[in-house]
């Protein structure tokens, strides 16, 4: 059992990243119809699915950025993969005209600009999205139509490719629920750091009390830091928060070798949430909050999370009272002995290590 957790915990620094300014299997498009009737269509999306799509290698998993340079030598496919899964039209069924395009990195994505030219065509106008749904049945793209606040919002995906450019009928409250709830659970599970984290924090737990304290003083601390940086009224930097992540997960894993008391780690927990709240407002931002359902869909999100962080602690703190009882099956109560809690701890130190030096020294 506790090899078995050691590899699982060790397999994490492989495909953990630092959390992402794109996420993967999610792209964004940008909308804005212009006087002439040309719109331009802006799709932001991952270097990594980029590279499965179109089979280009524009992504450097060393660093976990896109290379401007491949990028600009493989323009031609991406821009051509683009056209041929995107498509402005009109009421009749009518293309408009695609230009020339052109792509930009944009950290570990790529921001691709297509101008679509649609002088002649009927309204109203449409946009349809096949992007990454080929390589990917579960990918989805968030439109936005316009600029600003008064952007409209929709969410395409395999089931739902096409919206109205103009008059794109604004999501139903349970559609906004469903969405954001879904987003939030993905964030948990897709966030590596905080899984681990939350990991760290309950080595020594035996008993569930101390666990529901736990839970409870961290998803109290990430709402409040979530909805401030998601409403955009405290907003830092996420250099600054990405190591202090990083950091919380060294911190709370050494603290494994000075203390075993799990009931008073809440008090830990919720200094460490205010810090991950931020972290989680950065994915809702980068999913978008609909303007006229905005507190349905910020509550959903951190639902979502929550159940997400629930599943991460039903799975580990059993996985730790089997791993009691496989290592002193000759105790009629089993306890959880410290080497296993200190090695668990070091590789937990040595994933915290990594992804702080990945943030700063190696992002610099």
């Amino acid at each position: 059992m506790i090899a078995a957790l050691l590899v699982a915990l060790t397999s994490l620094l492989g495909g953990a990243v630092a959390a992402e300014a794109h996420q993967i299997n999610l792209t964004n498009a940008r909308l804005a119809l212009g006087a002439d009737r040309t719109v331009e269509v802006e799709v932001a999306m991952r270097g990594s699915d980029i590279d499965r799509a179109v089979g280009t290698r524009i992504f450097d998993d060393a660093s976990g950025l896109v290379q401007p340079g491949v990028l600009a030598a493989a323009s031609a496919p991406i821009l051509a993969y683009i056209k041929s899964h995107t498509a402005v039209f009109g009421e009749s069924g009518r293309l408009c005209r695609p230009g020339g395009g052109d792509v930009a990195a944009d950290g570990d994505g790529v921001v691709m600009r297509v101008p679509w030219v649609c002088a002649g065509v009927d309204d109203p106008l449409r946009y349809r999205s096949t992007v990454l749904i080929d390589v990917s049945p579960d990918a989805r793209q968030v439109v936005l139509i316009g600029a600003g606040t008064d952007a409209a919002q929709d969410l395409l995906d395999a089931g739902h490719t096409e919206t109205a450019l103009t008059e794109a009928a604004p999501p139903t409250l349970l559609q906004v629920i469903a969405r954001y709830t879904e987003a939030g659970i993905e964030h948990i599970f897709l966030g590596y750091d905080h899984i681990v984290f939350l990991a760290a924090v309950v080595l020594w737990a035996r008993r569930i009390w101390p666990v529901i304290k736990v839970v409870t003083a961290f998803t109290v601390a990430h709402s409040v830091t979530l909805s401030l940086a998601a409403l955009d009224i405290v907003r830092i930097p996420s250099s600054i928060i990405e190591p202090a992540i990083a950091a919380s997960i060294v911190y709370v894993a050494a603290e494994n070798f000075l203390s075993r008391d799990v009931d008073k780690r809440w008090h830990d927990t919720f200094c460490f949430g205010l810090i991950h709240g931020f972290g989680f407002a950065s994915a809702l931002q980068e999913f978008g909050l609909p303007r006229g359902a905005l507190v349905p869909a910020l509550a959903s999100f951190n639902l979502g999370v929550e159940i997400g962080q629930i599943a991460v602690v039903s799975l580990v703190v059993p996985a730790l009272l089997g791993m009691d009882r496989l290592l002193t099956p000759s105790r009629r109560a089993p306890t959880r002995p410290a080497f296993a809690v200190y090695a668990l701890s070091v590789v937990i130190i040595g994933l915290g290590g990594y992804w702080f030096l990945d943030r700063t020294v190696l992002s610099a």
